[in-house]
């Protein structure tokens, strides 16, 4: 099955971090998708540029509300990786080893695959 592992950071947490540790994190990081990616697990993966970049988007009774804001104020997701994977205990166990989980948080979710014909 696959699922994406959508990957938060706490605002609070990374700030905090001097950059004698967040180098380490970031090569871990580098590290465990390589593993990924040896493995097979790994059918795609990126970090996100800063949340500042984001544009918010809403419909609401046919109009469009626009913001130039990112949605929370203090976790951001940060990056993603679509994986291959058994079920979803498999899939928890993996991105319970992501480094960034550290950091905040990974929501992992089973996509529901679609058949367009």
């Amino acid at each position: 099955m696959k699922y994406l592992c959508l990957v938060y950071e706490e605002d609070a947490k990374v700030n905090a971090l001097p950059e004698d540790e967040s180098s380490p994190i970031a090569d871990e990081d580098l590290d465990f998708l390589e593993e990924l990616q040896r493995s097979g697990q790994c059918l795609a993966s990126a970090r996100l540029q800063p949340a500042e970049s984001a544009a918010t988007i809403r419909v609401h009774n046919g109009s469009v509300f626009f913001s130039d804001a990112p949605v929370g104020p203090t976790e951001r997701l940060s990056g993603f990786h679509l994986i291959n994977a058994r079920d979803l205990n498999d899939a928890i166990r993996i991105a319970a080893k992501m480094p960034r989980a550290r950091l905040g948080f990974v929501e992992v979710r089973p996509l529901e695959e679609c058949d367009p014909g």
